[in-house]
């Protein structure tokens, strides 16, 4: 699992790839500590390289929206992959985040 992130005009961007399962979520919260820097900020989440999401990580997805949520920014998140997309449905996260 990495991200990289970018910052572009106020826009903090995390593009993911990979797995995001319990095996890396240590190192995962670690690689998303500048996004929680910059809660502040309208944060966007690029998913489309994101073939897998388990609980773990949608408690860092959680994680982040209270962040932003307590400095004033928000999340978006795009380019969902359908299977991923289901997890978020499923298990009700869907409704906490806009995704475009």
């Amino acid at each position: 699992m990495t991200i990289q992130i970018t910052e572009e005009n106020g826009t903090v961007t995390g593009v993911l790839n990979g797995r995001l399962d319990t095996a890396a979520v240590a190192q995962f919260t670690q690689d998303m500590k500048p996004l929680m820097e910059q809660a502040d900020k309208h944060i966007v989440l690029d998913c489309e390289k994101l073939s897998f999401i388990s609980s773990s990580g949608l408690r860092l997805f959680l994680s982040l929206r209270k962040e932003t949520i307590a400095k004033g920014g928000d999340v978006t998140i795009m380019n969902v992959p359908p299977e991923v997309k289901q997890v978020f449905t499923i298990t009700g996260f869907y409704s906490l985040f806009q995704f475009q």
